[in-house]
């Protein structure tokens, strides 16, 4: 048997899903009030740059934060299940698997931002820091960008 890997999960999950690219979700922005923009990266990754007047909800607290009851809840979200909501990430697989899931969560109009944040910046729409101030580009891109690093790398062995 195969091992499951992250690309095989997101590859799975993507027939199954609504995806939108940075510039429909830039469209859909100006046309779409009641639209709710979701960052499911981490808390570092959004304080680098993100989309204006995106909700920063790291992916491991997003089910939770769906939901009421939970001390993560955000009532934006979790009464926005008949709302447009996009999700996005750095390049759009986390938000592939996330989608899938709030769907299962009874999300009606959810979308992952394909290509995510990174996809965003490729195509100069703007990126702000925490302070509200514009992120320069190419600052943006290499925040965006972080090597793989060879400890990172799976070992011979294991690629047979």
């Amino acid at each position: 048997m195969s091992q499951v890997t992250f690309a095989n999960l997101v590859a799975a999950a993507l027939p199954h899903i609504k995806e939108l690219m940075p510039w429909d979700v830039d469209a859909m922005r100006q046309t779409t009030p009641e639209l709710l923009i979701v960052d499911i990266r981490e808390p570092d990754e959004y304080a680098a740059g993100h989309i204006q007047g995106s909700l920063l909800v790291p992916r491991g607290i997003l089910e939770a934060s769906c939901d009421w009851g939970y001390s993560d809840t955000l009532p934006a979200l979790a009464q926005a299940r008949t709302q447009p909501v996009v999700l996005v990430c750095r390049s759009g697989n986390r938000t592939a698997l996330a989608a899938l899931t709030l769907q299962q969560m009874g999300y009606e109009q959810v979308f992952s931002m394909k290509t995510g944040v990174r996809g965003w910046n490729d195509y100069e729409l703007p990126l702000v820091n925490t302070q509200g101030e514009t992120v320069d580009i190419d600052l943006a891109d290499e925040a965006l960008s972080p090597p793989v690093l060879p400890s990172q790398m799976a070992p011979k062995s294991v690629l047979k």
